[in-house]
């Protein structure tokens, strides 16, 4: 009876190990050196605080973090997608464009900044995703409201593609589920 309850007490009285998201999106994605770790990881929770303010289905949280991991490597200054003069036109962590500025009044170099007109952009397109492609559950729906926002619209649409960025994300959640089985 005594090591029954000595157990029920350290069970109950020791609390769960938090699991801290964006440091597994940082530690998994392999566009980050061990250098810039600890400022990848600031930025990786000022979008992940951002992206909390959506109505985002659990299964999709993350996603502003997986999409940073490949497009930029969380780097807020980082520079793609050159003009023919060689002049960058994607900038930031999301790498957007310079219609983000014109439409969402996006600070491209402030990953807050982006990580909210992302996501604006995302939930923006969720009731013509539902009208055009119906689908079945939420997190299809906001899969197919996510490819919609990121890529260049079709006249079909695509209502069956998946963002590239979702394979990334299924990457941190398996991290983050082992690191609940070793804790």
């Amino acid at each position: 009876m005594h090591v029954f309850l000595t157990l029920a007490f350290f069970a109950t009285s020791t609390p769960a190990p938090k699991l801290d998201l964006p440091k597994i999106a940082v530690e998994s994605c392999k566009r980050v050196s061990e250098k810039k770790r600890a400022a990848a990881l600031e930025v990786a929770r000022k979008m992940y605080a951002v992206e909390k303010k959506f109505d985002v289905p659990k299964e999709l949280r993350g996603m502003s973090l997986a999409a940073a991991c490949l497009e930029s490597g969380f780097n807020p200054s980082a520079e793609g997608d050159k003009t023919k003069k060689g002049r960058p036109r994607a900038i930031g962590v999301l790498q957007l464009w310079p219609w983000w500025v014109k439409y969402y009044g996006t600070n491209r170099l402030d990953p807050v900044s982006s990580t909210n007109s992302w996501m604006k952009h995302i939930v923006k397109q969720l009731p013509s995703v539902r009208r055009r492609c119906k689908p079945r559950t939420k997190r299809r729906l906001w899969i197919q409201a996510w490819v919609h926002a990121i890529r260049y619209p079709k006249k079909s649409g695509r209502c069956r593609e998946k963002p590239l960025h979702l394979k990334q994300l299924r990457k941190i959640k398996r991290a983050l589920s082992a690191s609940r089985i070793s804790d």
